[in-house]
């Protein structure tokens, strides 16, 4: 195993931790130094600014990119599992932080995909200890993962009928009144299903508007499936949760077959 130095610790202490004083003012100065790249890439998307102020804006964003860059090389540095770390969620986002403004000098304009950098801010969940949030957002994907398989079903099932309303519409409008294949009706057929109209094919025959006017309806019921189908497996999962109360060390939400805290080891009594 690696000898770990006396400023490793303290670093590790630092740029992972939010228990000293040190380490909550890194992360604050951080989250400000994520806001100000986000806003350095909006800024220089708009033509006007960024005539005036380019080049103070690319020496803005060059700054942030070599500080993070020196922050990621010393959370690899420091930390204790660096593998985990670098294939780690925020390992990658971390990465990726850096990587477009580099990638900018081979490819002009992908410094535009550094608002990824954006992601980073939540780890305000773990400095302001947020974790009830975190929690919950677990629990929203562990639903959206139990619920992938009927979700994939009702895809394919939309797909279909978009896919039959696209080509019904194509027989009936035809190339005159912008259905110019089939392809492109299905286009139609998914924009009115999902109730966002753009405007820019629309049907001139009675029947056609008859035929949009059923999708139309239709796109109300189908949109609220997807979140029928997840709520119902957050239920499930609610139903087989309990809130413990830990006498040792306060109330905390395991599974309803826990018996002990899995924290302190303290046997829990239901709240």
């Amino acid at each position: 195993m690696e000898e770990r130095s006396p400023l490793q610790n303290r670093l590790e202490r630092i740029v992972f931790g939010t228990d000293s004083r040190a380490g909550r003012l890194f992360d604050v100065l951080l989250l400000w130094t994520i806001l100000l790249s986000a806003a350095l890439v909006l800024l220089e998307s708009v033509h006007e600014v960024h005539v005036r102020y380019g080049r103070w804006l690319l020496a803005a964003e060059w700054t942030v990119t070599i500080l993070f860059t020196i922050e990621y090389a010393v959370r690899v540095w420091v930390s204790r599992d660096r593998r985990r770390y670098v294939l780690g969620f925020y390992g990658l986002v971390d990465l990726l932080a850096a990587l477009p403004t580099y990638l900018s000098l081979f490819v002009p304009g992908t410094q535009a995909l550094s608002i990824i950098r954006a992601i980073r801010l939540t780890r305000v969940f773990r400095i302001l200890r947020l974790t009830t949030y975190t929690r919950e957002a677990s629990h929203l994907l562990l639903a959206l993962y139990a619920s992938r398989h009927r979700i994939i079903v009702f895809s394919f099932a939309v797909l279909a009928l978009v896919t039959v309303f696209g080509t019904v519409m194509y027989l009936v409008e035809g190339p005159a009144h912008g259905f110019t294949s089939i392809p492109r009706s299905i286009y139609w057929a998914i924009v009115t299903l999902t109730t966002v109209g753009y405007g820019d094919i629309a049907p001139r025959t009675a029947f056609g508007q008859a035929l949009a006017s059923a999708i139309m309806i239709l796109g109300y019921a189908i949109i609220a499936i997807p979140t029928g189908i997840v709520s119902a497996e957050i239920a499930r999962q609610e139903r087989h949760r309990r809130v413990l109360s830990c006498p040792t060390c306060g109330a905390v939400e395991v599974p309803e077959t826990s018996r002990f805290c899995p924290q302190c080891g303290a046997p829990l009594e239901a709240a």
